[in-house]
């Protein structure tokens, strides 16, 4: 039997067990092939220029996006896109819920079946693309992974969204695209 002696070495006995307790499960999951959940699309790399057919200057149609390691309880997903770097503060080019947990791949220009889309700062219920006044501004799509449909109205905007997610992500990610 292990015998500790003090309040301090028992207090360091049990962070080195539940330290040990984390790398194992970090192991685990690792080896099981699961990572973080990620959304990212074919179409740009992170960080790089959103291609013209996907903007305003070209057809405006959605980037093709995918999914990727969403948690194993999830019963849907929302996917916000914004611009933070809007001259009036950030703008919503699309709000999109209740998109099925089983989809890994939205295409160009679709809206997966069943999903819900909201009210965008452009005042449609659909994607808009990027369309900066000037300069270069960044694309924000994040994905949510919910535990949860949510019960919003068609055309119910990103903060009604946000509103009605609190309590139930189990898992976000976002991928950033630029456009000038």
């Amino acid at each position: 039997m292990l015998r500790i002696r003090g309040k301090a070495m028992a207090g360091r006995f049990l962070m080195l067990c539940a330290c040990l307790v984390c790398a194992a499960f970090l192991l685990l999951n690792a080896f099981a092939g699961e990572g973080p959940m990620r959304i990212w699309s074919p179409a740009f790399a992170e960080n790089a220029k959103i291609p013209k057919e996907y903007t305003c200057d070209g057809q405006d149609a959605s980037p093709p996006l995918s999914i990727e390691n969403p948690p194993a309880h999830t019963r849907s997903f929302a996917l916000v896109m914004d611009d933070p770097d809007a001259p009036r503060g950030t703008w919503v080019h699309w709000v999109l819920w209740n998109v099925d947990p089983a989809t890994r791949e939205i295409g160009s220009g679709g809206v997966p079946e069943g999903a819900v889309q909201g009210m965008n700062d452009f005042r449609k219920s659909a994607y808009g693309g990027p369309c900066p006044p000037s300069g270069t501004h960044r694309y924000f799509f994040k994905l949510y992974a919910l535990d949860a449909l949510l019960t919003l109205s068609p055309g119910s905007t990103k903060a009604d969204v946000e509103r009605a997610m609190k309590g139930h992500i189990l898992a976000q990610a976002q991928t950033i695209g630029r456009y000038s």
